[in-house]
Order: C-alpha cells, then sequence, then structure tokens
C-alpha cells in the first residue's frame, strides 16, 4: 500500500512488537497510573452546587483535580463519570482494569473518576518495552491479589486513612475483594494518592472526609509508547505510514483522538489534491 494509518488503541501490545520488528521508530512515553475512585453521587453534587443540588436543572456534578506532590509527581483526577459505574477493561487473561462510563440520565448512585499519579522513564525503565512491563505487573498484582477470579481489589478512604463515614457501595459487576494496596501499587504511586485525596478535601470539602472507595486499577490512561512521526505526520523512518491517535501516542482520549484522525486524514486528501493537479 502507499498509505497505511496506524490507528491502534492503547492495549495493542502485539501491534507494538510487530510494528518494532519491522523496524519502525519508536519510544517509551510518561504515562498515568492509580484507581477509580466513586462517592455518592448526592455527595459530589453538594461539594459542587451547595444547597440547591437537589435542583431539577442541575444535572449531575463533574470536578477536575491536580495536585504536585512533595515527591515530585502529579496527582490528578480525570475521565469523570458523573452519577455512573466503574466496569472491567482488562484486555488480557489475569489481568484486572478498571475504567469508569456513564450512561445518558447520569443518574446512578455514584460518581466516579480515575485518581491516577504520572510515571516516566525514571520510574519504570529506559528500554522500549519497560513501560509495557511496568503497566502488566501492576495489573497481575491486582488479579492475584483480590482472589484470582477477576473480582477487582478495591480500598476505602477508612482502610487507607481511618475516617468516611459515608462510604459507598462500588458498582463494580464481576464483584470486589477489600484488600492492602501496597500490594498492588508502586508505593510512590500509592502516596501519591493519598497526598492527592488530602489535597482534594481543601479544594472540594469531603472529597476524603466524607468517605469514598477507590477500585483498582487504572492503568491504561494512555499508551506507555509513541510510534515517531515527523511534522509531515508520517513515520520518521517509513514513508507513507502515518501514526495516529492515542495508541501511536498522540491523543490523550476520545476526542483528542478523532481530532488527530481528522488532522492526518487531511494531510493525506492534500497530498492526493496536489497529485491529482500535477
Amino acid at each position: 500500500a502507499d498509505v497505511v494509518i496506524i490507528a491502534c488503541g492503547h492495549s495493542a501490545k502485539d501491534t507494538y512488537k510487530f510494528l518494532h520488528k519491522q523496524g519502525v521508530a519508536m519510544t517509551s512515553k510518561p504515562f498515568s497510573v492509580g484507581a477509580r475512585i466513586e462517592h455518592f453521587r448526592d455527595d459530589i453534587n453538594y461539594m459542587q452546587y451547595g444547597k440547591q443540588f437537589q435542583h431539577k436543572n442541575l444535572s449531575a456534578a463533574e470536578y477536575q483535580l491536580y495536585h504536585q506532590c512533595g515527591n515530585g509527581h502529579t496527582a490528578y483526577t480525570f475521565c469523570m463519570c458523573p452519577g455512573g459505574v466503574v466496569i472491567p477493561s482488562q484486555s488480557e487473561e489475569e489481568t484486572i482494569v478498571v475504567n469508569g462510563m456513564s450512561e445518558f440520565d447520569r443518574n446512578d448512585k455514584n460518581s466516579n473518576s480515575a485518581i491516577c499519579v504520572n510515571v516516566s522513564s525514571e520510574d519504570f525503565g529506559n528500554n522500549l518495552f519497560d513501560g509495557l512491563e511496568f503497566i502488566e505487573k501492576i495489573e497481575k498484582n491486582a488479579f492475584y491479589v483480590a482472589g484470582r477470579n477477576y473480582k477487582a481489589p478495591v480500598t476505602t478512604t477508612k482502610q487507607l486513612f481511618g475516617i468516611g463515614s459515608k462510604i459507598p457501595e462500588p458498582t463494580y459487576a464481576l464483584g470486589v475483594t477489600e484488600v492492602d494496596f501496597n500490594d498492588i501499587l508502586p508505593p510512590f504511586v500509592l502516596s501519591g494518592i493519598k497526598e492527592g485525596l488530602e489535597n482534594f478535601d481543601k479544594k472540594l470539602k469531603g472529597f476524603l472526609s466524607n468517605g469514598a472507595v477507590l477500585t483498582g486499577v487504572e492503568t491504561r490512561t494512555s499508551s506507555p509508547i509513541k510510534i515517531l512521526r515527523s511534522e509531515q505526520l508520517e513515520s520518521i523512518n517509513i514513508s507513507g505510514l502515518y501514526p495516529c491517535g492515542e495508541g501511536a501516542g498522540y491523543a490523550g482520549g476520545i476526542v483528542s483522538a478523532a481530532v488527530d484522525g481528522i488532522k492526518i486524514g487531511k494531510k493525506i486528501m492534500g497530498i492526493y489534491c496536489v497529485k491529482a493537479r500535477n
């Protein structure tokens, strides 16, 4: 083919390894790992809206929180799912990976989001696939510690801090097992999450002190691999190969992946328009 677009997902290990065998230029890149945190939806609504939180014209509240930790890492929330549920997202046997979703009405009892800490080559190593192996180790830890039955590991603010009078029931449909997250997450990740929670409680009063449940593990925040491309959006060493979207390392979610796809499409259309005029 004259033109090939690689628009794989960020879990496409087989694609990464195949491209590497073919000599396509790639590098590892930073990403984030952590868990899903769930609160009662009404609690989040109250934190954001105050006494009017049950007003009929208000939709389920959202939030986005960020904290620079003392250990040099960043704790933050993203992919917030108001009135939603935590869902299984693993793509391999004997691993646990979670994500979140909301249905259209956003009226389930809990609201959840990812709470994650950034990791870089200083944490996982300098070889191309070290990031993939770092993720895989956490996912397998989650599977084994939670009982090897595809139940997800959970912990609570009560277990982590000894506080939280209103701990919601986890929404993960395959069941959960309460565990010690020290057995799953690297120490700097768990300490970053804990420091982040303490900071977030100052920004949204009750975020920690009211109580929450954390379900692990959230490891597929973005691709740990980047397929290198030029300013012309082509692979830097394979002519006609266009790495695209989140799996290729150029997006961080559905919308940004779609935008990158549009950029690639317009670039290729432009090339063929020039050829047609000539």
